[in-house]
């Protein structure tokens, strides 16, 4: 049988083993630093989601060259770029405007006979005319004709008219020479609101006293002018 001093022991013995537990949590709580706890833990936590932004940027909380952080560096390095890249594109607009307008100053589309069929048309009609009837006569005609001359030549055109038309009046009347002259195709090379380029082909019909008609082809290069609402004739030269 245990005696009861035996199991709760004297009070000396558990003084004592009282005061090593003291003693061992002491030593356990050494070296701790006193503080709030929570605020370690909350402080810890920011420096480390701070520490977790930086590395997700890649800065690592590196400097640029000027102090900026890299961020920093970076939104200006974009802003400096969206910058070039509108002053390039409004360049390119600027020359896009310039190129249109070259375009649209080329002698290609000032030029009537593309775009005005009804121009066109008339100034055909008028140098077409004026052909067959310079170009035309018969051997008791020649005076009409040169009158017809004057009314649908000028300038240089009418000069060289009346200098051949003076050789071939004398033979259309001793050789009853009767000429007759047909357009057969006409085109325009160039029309502006004063002035035309055209290319001309002719029949022209011989028939002299005593001999079979005879049948010519002619090309001419024609210089026409809008003068008093009519297009008169100022340059032909034979093809």
């Amino acid at each position: 049988m245990v005696s009861t001093d035996e199991r709760v022991g004297t009070p000396d013995e558990r003084i004592g083993n009282r005061d090593a537990d003291v003693d061992d949590g002491n030593a356990a709580g050494a070296g701790a630093v006193p503080g709030n706890d929570s605020d370690e833990t909350v402080g810890a936590g920011e420096a480390d989601e701070a520490k977790g932004s930086e590395e997700a940027d890649g800065t690592n909380g590196a400097k640029g060259p000027d102090g900026a952080a890299p961020r920093t560096v970076r939104r200006r390095v974009l802003a400096g770029t969206a910058v070039l890249l509108t002053v390039a594109l409004l360049a390119a607009g600027a020359g896009f405007l310039v190129e249109a307008r070259q375009l649209r100053d080329t002698p290609a589309t000032d030029n009537l006979a593309l775009t005005d069929s009804a121009a066109t048309t008339r100034v055909v009609g008028d140098v077409s005319n004026a052909l067959g009837t310079v170009f035309s006569y018969g051997p008791r005609e020649t005076d009409a004709t040169k009158e017809s001359a004057k009314r649908y030549l000028g300038g240089k055109a009418l000069q060289q008219y009346a200098a051949l038309f003076g050789q071939v009046e004398k033979q259309a009347r001793d050789q009853e020479l009767t000429l007759t002259t047909h357009v057969v195709r006409a085109g325009v090379t160039r029309l502006t609101g004063t002035g035309a380029h055209l290319l001309v082909f002719l029949d022209q019909v011989y028939e002299r006293r005593g001999r079979a008609a005879t049948t010519a082809a002619a090309q001419l290069s024609v210089t026409a002018e809008l003068r008093g609402g009519h297009w008169r004739i100022v340059d032909i030269d034979a093809r």
